[in-house]
């Protein structure tokens, strides 16, 4: 995957335009989809897609990118998931292979286009053109063993790291830090209870 500017290549007519897309992106994105502008480098267009509902990407975000080859619009850009995902249509270095950035592809076709067109590509993969054989595989032969290898990966690479209270207590060992005074809380909790209870036991 470049990291390549292609800003000095392009033609100031298709900077604009491209630069007055994605403007229009950030300001009103497509459902379940967010847009980053790159203001140094407008060929750096990175989105996040939300797994679809009822699919095994579900409750995850996907960070991708498009990058803008030398002669676009004329030939389309090459889209890649930054985020690692267990998907047919999704190579091993993260790129996308889809029939609108290939034989479909028509200059007039822009970026939110593109942005949909991909997010539907996890909601309905393409096995017969695989990139991921295994995936396709399995798709087709064994769903839910598929389904249960894509929610994994969805799992483990796409949803918000999960602070388990090891770590809290590794991070706040201090005696005045949050988990310090929770615990001199519950402390002081307990010993009220224990002497509401032996007030209890001397009534009766």
């Amino acid at each position: 995957m470049s990291n390549v500017s292609n800003v000095e290549n392009l033609s100031p007519q298709i900077i604009r335009q491209v630069t007055k897309e994605i403007s229009s992106l950030c300001r009103n994105p497509p459902e379940g989809i967010k847009v980053f502008m790159n203001e140094e480098d407008v060929t750096d267009i990175q989105a996040t897609i939300e797994g679809p509902a009822g699919t095994p990407y579900a409750g995850g975000t996907f960070r991708m990118k498009l990058v803008l080859g030398n002669n676009f619009p004329s030939e389309p850009p090459k889209a890649f998931f930054l985020t690692k995902i267990f998907h047919p249509n999704v190579s091993g270095n993260g790129e996308i292979c889809v029939n609108t950035l290939k034989k479909d592809w028509k200059p007039e076709l822009g970026i939110k286009h593109i942005l949909l067109t991909v997010k539907c590509l996890l909601i309905v993969p393409n096995p017969e053109s695989a990139l991921n054989a295994e995936a396709g595989k399995l798709l087709l032969e064994q769903y839910e063993d598929y389904s249960l290898r894509a929610k994994m990966f969805t799992e483990i690479h796409a949803k918000p790291l999960r602070v388990s209270e090891e770590n809290c207590s590794t991070e706040d060992k201090t005696a005045d830090g949050p988990l310090a005074k929770k615990h001199a809380g519950d402390k002081k909790l307990l010993e009220k209870k224990k002497r509401d209870k032996k007030k209890t036991l001397k009534r009766l």
